[in-house]
């Protein structure tokens, strides 16, 4: 079976990348846990000075996979958070830098990734979304953190509740992205940052990341408290099992409930 998470060493660069194309890289479970625990490994190895997230293929990934949308119970619907909060985690509290090398769709639990990383470089071809509202479910991987500090609370809460795709030159100008480029330059203007960034004083930037999070209340971690009961109901309600059975006809959902 081909690996769908591929680590790779080039010196002192380290690349996580997302390898399931055919599926525009939507997560499975077996993939957070990769990506948590090579996150978690490379935290603890003073070798690697810089890690680029990245995926193959024309999309770096269109939300968690939907197999089993609509037929989560509390238990089973709290268990995935789990492991989706640890992966966050485990991107967003390395004491190193991340940068996120994003085309094509970049959606849900793909967004938050990418949000968790330090820097986002993306391709002209990248299109961000809140997929969320769609299905019947609030976002999460810490999305309304991240934008929240990125955004503002207004602007936030239209991403979030119109489930617009946003390109990548207006994702640039609202400050959701840091560089944008070529779809051709997108690998080697990621490596030449990485490149610069592992030659830099690794120590600083463990500690600046440190005070960078400290500036924000509440913290990641309380986000993901809240958000982890917040889903958990919304995992149980109508309207998510409405935009469940939606998504797999293929047309628009009927949400009734209040």
């Amino acid at each position: 079976m081909t690996e769908h998470i591929v680590f790779a060493r080039d010196g002192a660069i380290a690349r996580v990348t997302l390898n399931r194309p055919d599926r525009l890289n939507a997560l499975t479970d077996a993939m957070r846990d990769r990506i948590s625990a090579l996150f978690t490994d490379m935290a603890q190895d003073d070798s690697v000075r810089a890690v680029i997230l990245d995926a193959a293929g024309r999309g770096f990934c269109a939300s968690g996979d939907v197999t089993n949308m609509g037929a989560f119970t509390v238990t089973t619907g709290r268990q995935r958070l789990k492991s989706a909060h640890r992966m966050i985690l485990s991107i967003a509290n390395i004491e190193k830098p991340v940068i996120a090398a994003v085309r094509g769709p970049v959606a849900g639990i793909g967004w938050s990734m990418a949000m968790a990383c330090d820097m986002i470089v993306a391709s002209e071809t990248a299109v961000f979304s809140q997929v969320f509202r769609n299905v019947g479910l609030v976002p999460d991987g810490g999305a309304i953190y991240f934008l929240s500090q990125l955004l503002g609370v207004l602007r936030a809460k239209e991403l979030v509740y119109t489930a617009r795709k946003v390109p990548a030159a207006e994702a640039l100008q609202l400050g959701l992205v840091t560089r944008l480029v070529a779809d051709d330059a997108l690998e080697t203007t990621a490596l030449a940052l990485a490149d610069d960034l592992a030659r830099g004083p690794g120590f600083a930037f463990g500690i600046a990341k440190k005070m960078f999070k400290a500036m924000n209340t509440p913290s990641l971690e309380a986000c993901l408290d809240s958000e982890a009961w917040a889903q958990g109901l919304a995992l149980m309600s109508e309207d998510h099992g409405e935009g469940a059975r939606a998504f797999k006809e293929k047309r628009k959902p009927d949400f009734k409930a209040r």
